[in-house]
């Protein structure tokens, strides 16, 4: 019910048809017979509804209600029952409500005033419990486009953009599209509520509000700034409806605040870290360099990373639209990734595969060598229609070179043959582009072409002598031969077009066969009369021609055929042969126009270019429906110019307000009954191992004031729906509410581990003895959570404490667990009252808090020692390296009879369960049957795998790509299992080097060394390595490193000292790097670990990797 409201744009109204209906009812009601009695009875049959509408048994009603509705969906009219179902529209009953609103929805525009009557109902229902009914309250109200309740419509929308369910407020993106073409005034009202709902964290609305936003105020790209990071972190989590818009609208932003990536003169850093590290004197130091490699902005690069895996998405427009993101946005030597998942897409719907043809075709005329490997794609089908063969044979044709051009023609041969002749046709200009493209094989299509001449069908006859023609202007003077051969055939073609050009050839030539060119010319002197308009003219031109080269000969044949074209019925035959007399027949009227009537008729033409069709279509964003019709549609946002200049980045950081907090050593547990009055006179968020636990919390939420308890809204809307009704509607609805709040969970996390990337930087100026990381724990709009509970009880305080409209909760996953528990306290803004939750109620999760600046250093070190931790909060894990992924063979096709498996590590946080490893095996099909049933056994029994979900089917050359995650116990073992199909079971393992059973985490220079000092003796290993020359800078050590083990860099003061940190994936364990350059190729490499066995083979692979160039 809710996908068919949520589409009600898509009925289509038969009003037309279904009045035609209607008469005949009213007349069959009236004259009896045979053939009115379908009418009759639907009238009837609608009669019943009115009555079961009407009826007092609500069992009735509904039953009428979802008869109703069937109609609808089938497309039938049911607008004459508006009147009785509008009555119901106040019932009790939530199933019957819901039905009255999807048909209101269907309706409410066509019976403008019955829906106005019901509108106080409508008003009444935006602050009903169940928040369906909300929705679709609003869905009918911004469905009654009546311009005399549009303030109405404003404060519903500007309520419901508050609401604590997501999903009414994903209806009320909706419905400012739909005020905004009610009336455009309202404009700057709308924009506001937009800008709100922009900063909503909930995926349900992400999509919906961009829409919004590309409806409304496409160029208000300002409002975009604060929430670019957030839009990139979510789209994994977005409906692909969603994702489709927001992918459009990042584009576009991206083309105006970012430069190009495509600057050839300049180098490219890969390295884009490096941009959050840069010092001062760095940036001195490259603006006084001679040539400064370009490297890309992080926020570039994160929308480029962010959308990768999209293109795995089943959803056909979510492939596309990455794939054009790519094309507009990446640097050049990314591009290629797109190809494999676009002819992915060729194996959909022959729709899918027009417009993704169309974007190839574009694509391949620039860049040949992205789908060149795959050029067996293209290969025409016999079950092909003509516009997928021709679309097909484009593609061909732009990728020929004179490696690939012997089998591309062989494949043309076949065409040619074809049944279709429109397809032959186009086949025998593909072949014509490919002779004046590649030079060498110029003179065997020409040959080819020749042989054509005698084919029996006309179409590939014509057309073969039209492209014939086109390629003899390029290389007149050695094809005399194959004109006399096409004026000995010009009898049997009756085509006029092949007939036209063979004698424009003759004419054009004719020097070159002058004992040819009179006896056509004789022979269409007979048959003038006869010709088509077309082949006149030509024969008009090519008597003129032979009248100025060979006048002896044929001076009486012009004469006798400018006298037939003066009296022709087609006045441009007139013209032209009154035009031709006056100019070769020199007399005392012609003037001095016929001394130049040689150099008119007989001048040199330039030869034509054959070019594709598709060569300027790269002026239109691909994907788009501009680009699909070749012109600009009504709504095209074109993409703007690189800007020579990036602009200030700055503007897409979120402003952080720093809360003051006060450190007091924790006495015990608090318990909820404590008096307020205590809660107010400390008012702070205190520890007993906050210190190590909670440094550099911010606080920021845009005058809002202090969001406590953030990750509980949802959770509380959830429960506001369930306690109405315990219908099934609402409680999939409770479940999707919870679940989004799930996604938005990780999103936000991740969003912090960017900026607190780019904060730790200024974090060693500080000279206290730990620094501060201000952004530890903080969401991607700077607001901190104070505290999270799971329990009902501390979900039901926040929903009255806060009015935020979202769910998060950024900071859960970075808690530690504490042997005991912690007693901490809300600080809040004022206005807010806070209270203390009762750790009792769950397990004890300390809370990250901000150090206060007015500790004292005798305080801070007694504190320092309460830490029961061996982390420090401040350490959190980052994002890998970007590297060029390592495959390895997990099953060959021999030994897996078809199918082969190859498998690598993407190095991302698995999201099965953190303590894994990710692992992604790619499985393709070399088999002539299609494999079923493709799954994993986990065997033995100590192993921890977390398997892939079963492939159904997996087609012949197919391939598939599956991540799944292994807990390798911080052990570089094997991981052994079973990879089954129906009928088989193969024994396989998974091998990781070292290196891969970690995870990155970024820290400060002062927090390593702490670190490093608890981690001595047995647990440290070192060794004095001579390393390559060219592995001596920051970048080349950053990268051999990067491609050993799966570590973050942190950031260091001296220029010969490099930190690498990390932690095991299984167990947590503090992985530390140090290379220490001392001389000119001589280094001193430390690993610290407690696992020493991993760390004395990760110090034997980092030795190989930075001793190697």
């Amino acid at each position: 019910m809710l996908s068919m409201s949520t589409n009600n744009l898509s009925y289509n109204d038969q009003g037309g048809a279904e009045a035609g209906v209607e008469a005949g009812m009213d007349t069959s009601s009236s004259t009896p017979g045979a053939g009115f009695g379908l009418f009759s009875s639907d009238f009837k049959k609608n009669d019943d509804l009115k009555e079961m509408l009407e009826s007092n048994k609500e069992s009735l009603k509904l039953e009428a209600m979802k008869r109703i509705v069937g109609l609808i969906a089938k497309g039938k009219n049911a607008s004459e029952l508006f009147p009785a179902v509008v009555k119901n529209v106040a019932s009790k009953n939530i199933e019957l409500k819901k039905l009255v609103y999807v048909y209101l929805v269907r309706y409410a525009e066509e019976q403008q005033d019955l829906a106005l009557l019901s509108i106080s109902t409508f008003q009444r229902a935006l602050k009903d419990p169940n928040q369906l009914i909300r929705a679709s309250a609003l869905r009918v109200l911004s469905s009654i486009r009546v311009p005399i309740i549009v303030p109405i419509m404003m404060l519903a929308i500007k309520e419901a953009a508050s609401d604590l369910s997501p999903y009414v407020r994903k209806t009320s993106a909706h419905a400012i599209q739909k005020l905004y073409s009610l009336d455009p005034e309202q404009k700057e009202h709308l924009i506001e509520v937009i800008e709100k709902l922009l900063k909503d964290k909930s995926t349900l609305v992400a999509g919906s509000v961009v829409m919004a936003f590309e409806e409304v105020c496409p160029d208000r790209i300002d409002l975009i700034h604060k929430n670019y990071r957030k839009l990139c972190n979510l789209l994994v989590d977005v409906e692909e409806w969603g994702q489709v818009v927001i992918i459009s609208m990042l584009t576009r932003y991206a083309r105006t605040q970012f430069t190009s990536p495509w600057k050839e003169d300049g180098l490219f850093d890969e390295n884009s870290e490096r941009a959050f590290y840069d010092s001062d004197e760095e940036r001195k130091e490259l603006a006084c360099g001679e040539a400064k490699p370009y490297v890309m902005d992080p926020d570039h690069r994160l929308l480029l990373r962010n959308t990768k895996p999209l293109l795995q998405s089943r959803n056909t427009a979510v492939v596309m639209s990455i794939a054009q993101l790519y094309w507009h946005l990446a640097p050049r030597h990314e591009v290629g990734m797109v190809t494999k998942s676009l002819v992915r897409l060729l194996r959909s719907h022959r729709e899918v595969q027009y417009i993704v043809l169309q974007n190839i075709a574009t694509m391949s005329i620039q860049r040949k060598g992205m789908f060149e490997p795959y050029m067996k794609s293209f290969y025409v089908r016999s079950t092909d229609p003509t516009h997928i063969k021709t679309l097909k044979l484009e593609i061909l044709t732009n990728l020929a070179n004179e490696a690939n051009i012997s089998t591309i023609l062989r494949e043309f041969q076949t065409y040619v043959k074809s049944q279709d002749k429109a397809f032959a046709a186009a086949t025998i200009q593909a072949i014509g582009r490919c002779a004046t493209d590649i030079s060498e094989v110029t003179d065997t299509c020409l040959n080819g072409l020749v042989l054509l001449l005698s084919n029996r069908d006309e179409t590939v006859v014509a057309e073969s002598v039209v492209v014939i023609k086109k390629l003899l202007q390029t290389q007149p003077t050695q094809h005399s031969d194959i004109i006399k051969h096409m004026a000995k055939l010009f009898h049997n073609i009756s085509v006029p077009m092949a007939r036209a050009s063979i004698l424009w050839l003759i004419g054009e030539y004719c020097e070159r066969v002058p004992k040819i060119a009179p006896d056509v010319l004789r022979k269409m002197a007979k048959s003038f009369t006869a010709e088509e308009d077309i082949v006149k003219l030509q024969t008009v031109n090519l008597a003129a021609k032979l009248y100025l080269t060979n006048s002896k000969q044929t001076k009486l044949l012009t004469q006798y055929i400018l006298n037939l074209g003066k009296y022709d019925q087609n006045y441009d035959i007139r013209d032209r042969t009154r035009f031709i007399r006056q100019l070769i027949v020199p007399n005392e009227k012609s003037g001095a126009l016929s001394k130049y009537a040689r150099r008119i008729l007989l001048a040199p033409k330039p030869a034509p270019v054959l070019a594709s069709a598709y060569k300027d279509r790269d002026r239109f964003q691909l994907g788009t429906l501009s680009h699909t019709l070749n012109t600009k549609a009504s709504g095209y946002l074109e993409l703007s110019d690189w800007p020579a200049v990036a602009p200030d980045q700055s503007v897409r950081n979120v402003e952080v307000i720093e809360p003051v907090t006060e450190w007091v050593p924790s006495l015990g547990k608090t318990k909820q009954g404590k008096t307020k009055s205590k809660a107010k006179s400390d008012d702070k968020f205190y520890s007993d191992s906050g210190e190590e636990e909670g440094e550099g919390e911010e606080d920021e939420d845009e005058g809002s004031g202090s969001s406590s308890s953030e990750d509980s809204s949802s959770n509380s809307s959830s429960e506001e729906s369930g306690s109405e009704d315990d219908s099934d509607d609402e409680k999939s609805s409770d479940d999707s509410d919870k679940s989004s709040s799930q996604s938005e969970k990780s999103s936000s996390q991740s969003e912090t581990e960017q900026k607190k990337k780019k904060k730790t930087k200024k974090a060693p100026q500080k000279k206290k003895a730990k620094p501060t990381a201000k952004d530890s724990d903080s969401d991607e709009n700077g607001n901190a959570p104070m505290a999270s509970s799971s329990s009902p009880e501390s979900s039901s305080e926040s929903e009255s404490a806060s009015e935020d409209d979202s769910a998060s909760d950024s900071g859960t996953e970075q808690k530690k667990k504490k042997k005991s528990p912690s007693k901490p306290k809300v600080e809040g803004t004022p206005g807010k009252e806070m209270s203390l939750l009762d750790l009792d109620d769950f397990s004890p999760t300390p809370v990250i808090t901000s150090k206060s600046s007015v500790l004292s250093p005798s305080l801070f070190s007694d504190l320092e020692g309460l830490s029961l931790s061996n982390v420090s909060s401040v350490i959190q894990v980052s994002s890998p390296a970007f590297l060029d992924v390592k495959s390895h063979s997990l099953l060959h096709k021999m030994t897996g009879k078809g199918l082969s498996a190859q498998y690598h590590f993407p190095r991302q946080t698995c999201l099965a369960q953190p303590s894994m490893v990710a692992v992604q095996i790619s499985l393709t099909n070399g088999s002539d049957q299609p494999l079923d049933h493709i799954h994993i056994d986990k065997s033995p029994a100590g192993l921890d795998i977390h398997c892939f979900n079963t492939i159904e089917r997996l087609e012949p050359e197919a391939s598939v790509t599956v991540s799944m995650g292994i807990d390798f116990s911080d052990s570089t073992q094997a991981a052994n299992f079973l990879l089954c199909t129906k009928e088989d079971q193969f024994s396989v393992s998974v091998q990781p080097a070292v290196g891969e059973l970690f995870l990155p985490v970024t820290m400060t220079e002062q927090d390593f060394r702490i670190e490093q000092g608890k981690l001595l003796g047995m647990n440290e290993s070192s060794a004095t390595i001579t390393m390559a020359a060219e592995n001596t800078a920051s970048q080349p050590i950053s990268k051999q490193v990067a491609s050993v083990a799966n570590v973050g860099v942190v950031p260091s003061g001296q220029d010969n000292f490099f930190r690498f940190a990390g932690k095991t994936a299984s167990s947590g364990a503090l992985v530390l790097v140090a290379v220490e350059v001392k001389e000119p190729c001589t280094a001193l490499l430390t690993v610290n670990t407690e696992k020493s066995v991993m760390g004395s083979m990760l110090l034997r692979d980092l030795t190989q990797a930075l001793s190697q160039p």
